[in-house]
């Protein structure tokens, strides 16, 4: 990353400003399994993450998203969670990226949808 992107972006990493306040007043409490960095204030309740490449609220994963918000106080690292047989395991939004879904008939998948039944009859104006 270049030193202007560095100053005046802040969608794609930490700008100067995090790094310098991460720095002076940051501890480091934890990664994820996407590489994001987890701290919080050295006297005080503020906590926050550095972003592993493009900053997406969506790639937090809910255990890190609840000690981010003050849900709970125990880190995940931490905590015996124990997952359920039903729980899946969790997948950022992929909603403008490549990896989005589109549904059968969708311009991006070709445009091609069944046709209509006998049942749909097209509105028209008086």
């Amino acid at each position: 990353m270049g030193v202007f992107s560095k100053i005046f972006t802040w969608w794609n990493g930490s700008t100067v400003g995090t790094d310098w306040f991460t720095s002076r007043k940051g501890v480091i409490v934890g990664t994820d399994g996407e590489g994001n960095k987890y701290y919080k204030e050295k006297s005080g309740p503020r906590r926050w993450v550095i972003y592993n490449g493009e900053a997406n609220a969506s790639r937090i994963p809910p255990d890190w998203h609840g000690w981010l918000h003050h849900t709970v106080d125990q880190l995940p690292t931490e905590a015996s969670h124990v997952v359920k047989p039903w729980e899946k395991e969790h997948v950022p939004n992929l909603t403008g990226t490549e990896g989005a879904y589109y549904p059968p008939g969708s311009l991006f998948e070709g445009g091609h949808r069944r046709r209509a039944t006998g049942d749909y009859e097209a509105w028209t104006p008086e």
